[in-house]
């Protein structure tokens, strides 16, 4: 009994240029691609267009905010006030962490309530005069005339 080794095939070798070409029409053959080239006047071209965008940046800006200038507004004062509550919480919020701070603070406020009770609330004639300063600060605030009484 005797094993039969088969036989090796052998091929011919082709030139570079065609293993190249072969390589290039196979399927699943990652190959690099060439940058297209670019002339200088495509460069030119893309260049103006950039300038003439920046150059009119501005009056585009200027028409929407003319166009918008209220909303705008309207959400900026949003925005600053959501933020100047945010600032003030902090400050607060450190304030309290000081030692001592807080209960000062309390007994400021419980000291201020007491005085504006005596002071405004506990008789009618200083109720009335309450409520003339909160009628002269409201008509400021909407900016109507007070009726003369």
């Amino acid at each position: 009994m005797g094993v039969k080794m088969p036989e090796q095939e052998f091929t011919e070798t082709a030139s570079k240029e065609t293993i190249g070409a072969d390589i290039y029409n196979q399927t699943g053959t990652i190959t690099k691609l060439q940058p297209p080239a670019q002339s200088q006047d495509e460069w030119l071209k893309y260049g103006e267009q950039i300038s003439t965008f920046l150059a009119t940046l501005p009056e585009y800006l200027g028409s929407f905010f003319n166009q918008y200038k209220q909303p705008l507004v309207t959400v900026g004062l949003i925005v600053g006030s959501i933020v100047g509550v945010k600032v003030l919480l902090a400050i607060l919020d450190a304030l309290n962490d000081i030692p001592l701070v807080a209960p000062t603070f309390e007994l400021i406020g419980i000291g201020y309530s007491a005085w504006f009770v005596y002071r405004y609330l506990l008789k009618a004639s200083t109720r009335k005069e309450l409520t003339g300063e909160i009628t002269v600060l409201k008509s400021q605030v909407v900016g109507k005339e007070i009726p003369e009484a």
